[in-house]
């Protein structure tokens, strides 16, 4: 019985042994991989980015499909507009086609969302930087300036924020057009709707008195909209537009810096507006109102 047992405690402490040379035994590598794979599984990008974007071979930019000039999907089934060419440019320059872009559809309230759960590489979404989003995501320097504006029907014509008290105002969830309205404007009923096509359905069937958006977005939609006027161009401060990493992506973030930096060698970012947006807003605006050359202000 003694030697039984002794016996079977050689054999577990065999064991034991034998299961910490194992453990001891694992590379750096396989521990990076390891943390990499919980980062993962938490939704976490990985450190170094940019090798794991090359790696995969295509870049994850999220666009809007249904805000033209700037994002939206063409009877063809091809995203065009203004970030998607910007957005092309990038893939380009990181891996050297810009139809290595993957193009993810997000919708303003899911912005953040998609970044922060790694379903995009960057969000190129007419992304307005504000102090409150700067909490969650981290932004490159601006490609693009912005205000609010609030379009109404030629018939019953708002020109002054003061006209819509006692009456509905209709807003996209997640844009800085509802966080100033509720902020600012308490009292006001705002009529919330996810995409940017229901929302301006809502203003042609008459649900609301006005609809606040971006005016670089109002301005656009008013003038292939007959019967309809942007009579308040300009409400609160003017902000700027970015593309947004997830938060900590130091190196990503870097990139875009330089890249933008770089662009401006040669009047991209203008060259991409008088493709897009000149279309759009004629002679009515001029590009050094809208556009951001280099990242610099």
């Amino acid at each position: 019985m003694k030697k039984m047992i002794r016996s079977l405690a050689l054999v577990l402490a065999g064991a034991l042994l034998l299961g910490g040379l194992v453990g001891c035994g694992q590379t750096g590598g396989d521990q990076a991989n390891n943390a990499n794979n919980a980062n993962k599984a938490n939704g976490a990008s990985p450190a170094g980015s940019l090798e794991e974007i090359k790696q995969r071979g295509t870049l994850r930019i999220g666009v809007f499909s249904d805000k033209p000039p700037f994002g939206y999907v063409d009877a063809n089934g091809q995203n065009q507009g203004f970030d998607v060419e910007i957005a092309r440019r990038f893939a380009k320059d990181l891996l050297g086609d810009e139809s290595k872009v993957e193009f993810v559809l997000v919708e303003a309230a899911n912005r953040v969302p998609y970044l922060e759960s790694n379903k995009v590489d960057i969000i190129m979404a007419n992304f307005t930087v504000t102090e409150e989003r700067k909490q969650k995501v981290d932004f490159a320097n601006p490609y693009m300036k912005v205000a609010l504006g609030i379009v109404s029907p030629d018939g019953a014509l708002i020109t002054s924020i003061d006209q819509l008290q006692g009456q509905k105002v209709i807003v996209n969830k997640g844009t800085t057009a509802q966080d100033y309205l509720t902020k600012n404007h308490p009292d006001l009923e705002l009529l919330k709707y996810d995409q940017n096509t229901e929302a301006f359905e809502a203003l042609k069937d008459g649900r609301g008195a006005a609809l606040a958006h971006d005016n670089t977005e109002v301005l656009a939609w008013a003038k292939s909209n007959p019967g309809f006027t942007v009579g308040v161009p300009t409400l609160g401060s003017t902000d700027t537009i970015a593309p947004a990493v997830k938060k900590g992506d130091t190196e990503l973030l870097n990139w875009i810096n330089q890249e933008l930096a770089e662009l401006a060698k040669e009047d991209f970012v203008r060259k991409a507006y008088e493709k897009t947006l000149l279309p759009v807003y004629g002679d009515d605006v001029k590009p050094e109102e809208l556009i951001v050359e280099g990242g610099k202000l």
